[in-house]
């Protein structure tokens, strides 16, 4: 099962708080990015973010779980309502993580 559009673009809306928040389809799920760093998934209407010490700083409850099969352990969270919470979680878990490396033109 896909996640609906309805769904992506809610979390979109609630992590806007931390910078331009962007989503990109893949492999029939979505990526979700801010400022141009991938930070999570968004998967069968569920939420995923890449952990980090900064992140796992700031969870609420320690819920790991993969995002698809044969996938690295993510932290999921179920609670996608407090825009202020998923706003910080973003930005935190941002810090951590690297830019992505520049594409080489053709």
């Amino acid at each position: 099962m896909a996640s609906t559009s309805d769904f992506v673009q809610y979390i979109v809306d609630q992590c806007s708080g931390a910078g331009e928040v962007t989503v990109r389809k893949m492999f029939g799920d979505y990526g979700i990015y801010c400022e141009g760093k991938i930070f999570g998934l968004i998967c069968d209407d569920c939420f995923y973010v890449k952990p980090t010490e900064g992140g796992r700083a700031l969870l609420r409850s320690l819920d790991l779980r993969p995002p698809y099969e044969g996938a690295k352990d993510y932290f999921y969270i179920a609670d996608v309502d407090d825009r202020d919470y998923l706003s910080a979680l973003v930005r935190e878990t941002c810090k951590e993580l690297p830019w992505p490396k520049p594409k080489k033109k053709k």
